[in-house]
């Protein structure tokens, strides 16, 4: 079976981009179900699946990031991957997705959790915000929260890869990717066109779609008075050619496959370059 790919809510699960996609697993209410229970289903799809990656927002609460980490811990298990880049709910929920399509792909574990990192530099992630009062993800200089309590004021925020942020004008302009892409929109509670009818041919989207807001989106932003944005390569071609083209290695510590210089299943860090020959086999 192919490498499980979870988030923890099911809005983070989004439709499948094409027919190849996999299923996403959805850890739910990780916090409030028997510790015995969350156990039993890792330990089950640890079974079925032999790896799994679990995909998590920096925005989910508190105790579902303990949750996980304490099931890691008493499984012992080095078959299980916390990723939890920083990126918007939106993103994270649209990266989860590509990996659910890389899934299908002859990709080993390693080389496919590596993926998230690199397909990360890939995705343009922001939101259109009625106020920056409480956002604490991307740099607010002193005026712009003045500005944000003005009634009618919304601004512009790219959060990945690159932090922008500017007032909703004439001549507001946000930088975005130099490469085709398709956009999805999640509309809050904010009522605007700016995204779509101004961004978006800007950006030079070559196709949109919209899905509802993730829970998290709120909490990352700061305000629910929002329309969250993200650019991606949809295609599964070029998706595995990306992931392909780079050098794969073999973990020091672990033994497992991975590209980059981290495993995401274990943590460890490949060693400098001239250390390398010292390392004993194995």
């Amino acid at each position: 079976m192919p490498t499980a790919i979870a988030v923890t809510s099911a809005d983070m699960a989004l439709p499948p981009q094409d027919e190849r996609t996999m299923p996403a697993v959805v850890l739910g209410d990780l916090d409030t179900r028997p510790l015995e229970q969350v156990l039993a289903e890792m330990v089950s799809l640890i079974e079925l699946h032999g790896h799994v990656i679990v995909v998590c927002s920096q925005a989910v609460p508190a105790a579902v990031e303990r949750r996980l980490h304490t099931v890691r811990s008493i499984l012992e298990s080095d078959r299980i991957a916390l990723f939890r880049p920083d990126l918007p709910p939106l993103g994270l929920a649209v990266l989860a997705r590509q990996l659910r399509q890389l899934a299908s792909c002859d990709l080993s574990p390693g080389v496919l959790a590596s993926a998230g990192r690199l397909l990360t530099h890939y995705i343009h992630s922001g939101a259109l915000l009625g106020s920056v009062a409480k956002l604490d993800r991307v740099p607010v200089s002193l005026k712009s929260h003045a500005k944000s309590w003005m009634p009618g004021s919304q601004f512009g925020v790219v959060a990945h890869p690159e932090p922008q942020l500017v007032r909703i004008g004439p001549e507001a302009r946000l930088a975005g990717p130099e490469f085709g892409t398709w956009m999805l929109v999640a509309r809050g509670q904010l009522q605007s066109d700016w995204v779509t009818g101004t961004l978006a041919p800007a950006w030079k989207v070559q196709g949109m779609r919209e899905v509802a807001p993730p829970a998290e989106s709120a909490v990352w932003w700061g305000t629910g008075r929002l329309i969250e944005f993200c650019t991606y390569l949809p295609d599964l071609s070029v998706l595995y050619q990306l992931v392909t083209s780079v050098r794969q290695g073999s973990c020091h510590w672990c033994g497992i496959d991975v590209i980059g210089d981290r495993c995401v299943f274990c943590s460890a860090t490949a060693p400098p370059v001239e250390n390398q020959r010292a390392l004993p086999a194995g």
